[in-house]
């Protein structure tokens, strides 16, 4: 079916720029935290970059919870079912304040042996369990923030949250560099400043997000059918859920273990590594945003019973995907001397640095082609056991195994061994175009 490409690239742009703009103020707070405390020592870098693993591992179970969401929201919002979609954010806002609960108590109960699951070095260990004390109380809160921006963006009010998130972002770093440095005769507080800079600005986040979603037009849960749910949504729902799920911690679970892995070979090893992972994190925010576009707009398309024109635009965004990927690739390779320049390492880790860059340019154009694929499009139809799939075959049985192998028995380089920890994206290419060429992805799913 031919589509109207003008109209194509207008939805397009209007949803995905906002999303790109609120994921690069997220993974800003990132970078902010390692430059500023990379000027610091490394030792006080490294260690909340650590830290921070544990949120990236609660990110992920609300993830999934989200992105289910989304998924049937943007069906029911095309279809123009707005008490549905009320049923919807009920029922993501329990899941989600579940799982705050659980990292919460987890972070403010035990955070010393958190640590040591991705290091042995005991400043490291330190110096990340009094970050997790103060940031666990954010943890606390991200989990309803993110219910009220997954609902703003399904239902036409994506540039809101992506101002929300920019705002509270923006306050975030600026907290940063108050409470780690100690200026303007606020306390020198270095890593667990960063913290509380963090728990800070979420809580304004959503306090705003609760003001801004009492207008008329947003959706806001109805705690009068909070308890009470539809059987046959929460079927749809769990559907929905729970490979995205299961794809979710494979994927989380198993970047934590790359992350672990180059942990336990050497602190020159884990530093580059985490300057390595935040420059991934910052380009990543252009794929990112265009995958969530992605499945905005095919699941806007199949839920008004459009399946021709849902079809062609997955097939439009499939095939952009590849010229994202490649510039991707260029941008990584053109920031690499500035980044070199940016925080302090040892020569050792600054070598490690610029062959990790390298090594992440190739592996940029597989995480563009498979995240605006997979869980832009193919998530968008409701085809979201592939990546489940896809997962367990590539990082779980290929790339995981090598790497450890290759730090722990064969004692490779670590330039070697963060390669394999690259391996998945890339290797399923052609995995993942032959199941896009099934069209599964292609169903409306609304009552």
């Amino acid at each position: 079916m031919k589509i109207n490409r003008k109209e194509f690239y207008r939805n397009l742009t209007r949803l995905a720029l906002p999303i790109m703009l609120q994921s690069l103020m997220l993974a800003s707070v990132a970078a902010g935290d390692a430059l500023m405390l990379g000027k610091i020592a490394q030792d006080e870098m490294t260690a909340v970059s650590l830290a921070t693993q544990i949120q990236f591992v609660q990110n992920m179970f609300l993830a999934a919870i989200a992105a289910a969401g989304a998924i049937l929201g943007a069906q029911y919002w095309g279809k123009g079912d707005k008490r549905t979609l009320e049923d919807i954010f009920n029922m993501i806002l329990r899941f989600c304040g579940i799982v705050s609960v659980i990292f919460f108590l987890a972070c403010e109960l035990m955070p010393g042996q958190l640590m040591r699951i991705f290091t042995s070095d005991a400043p490291l260990i330190a110096i990340g369990s009094s970050y997790l004390r103060i940031a666990g109380w954010s943890y606390l809160l991200t989990g309803i923030s993110q219910c009220y921006l997954t609902m703003m963006k399904v239902s036409d009010h994506v540039k809101p949250g992506a101002l929300i998130s920019s705002c509270a972002v923006i306050l975030n770093i600026v907290l940063n560099a108050v409470f780690i440095f100690g200026l303007f005769g606020a306390p020198k507080m270095q890593a667990r400043g960063a913290a509380l800079a963090t728990t800070i600005s979420r809580m304004i986040e959503l306090a705003l997000c609760v003001a801004v979603s009492s207008k008329p037009s947003y959706i806001r849960p109805v705690f009068s059918r909070f308890i009470k749910q539809s059987k046959q949504l929460k079927t749809d729902f769990l559907r929905q859920c729970l490979p995205l799920l299961g794809g979710s911690l494979c994927w989380g679970v198993g970047f934590t273990s790359y992350t672990a892995i180059m942990g336990h070979m050497g602190t020159d090893a884990a530093a580059a590594n985490s300057v390595a992972a935040v420059v991934r994190d910052l380009i990543c925010c252009m794929c990112n945003g265009i995958g969530s576009a992605a499945g905005i707009m095919v699941g806007n398309e199949l839920g008004a019973g459009r399946l021709d024109l849902g079809k062609a635009y997955g097939i439009k965004l499939k095939n952009l995907s590849y010229g994202i990927g490649l510039l991707s690739t260029a941008l990584v390779l053109a920031v690499t001397p500035f980044i070199l320049n940016m925080v302090i390492l040892t020569d050792q880790a600054r070598t490690y640095l610029t062959g990790m860059m390298v090594i992440m340019s190739f592996y940029m154009i597989g995480r563009c082609v498979n995240t605006v694929t997979i869980n832009g499009v193919l998530d968008g139809g409701g085809d979201t056991i592939f990546d489940l799939y896809s997962l367990i075959v590539c990082m779980w049985l290929i790339a995981i195994p090598l790497a450890l192998a290759g730090a722990f028995v064969l004692h490779w380089h670590p330039l070697a061994v963060y390669a394999c920890t690259c391996l998945d994206e890339v290797g399923k290419i052609p995995w993942v175009m032959a199941r896009f060429r099934k069209y599964k992805w292609v169903q409306d799913l609304t009552r």
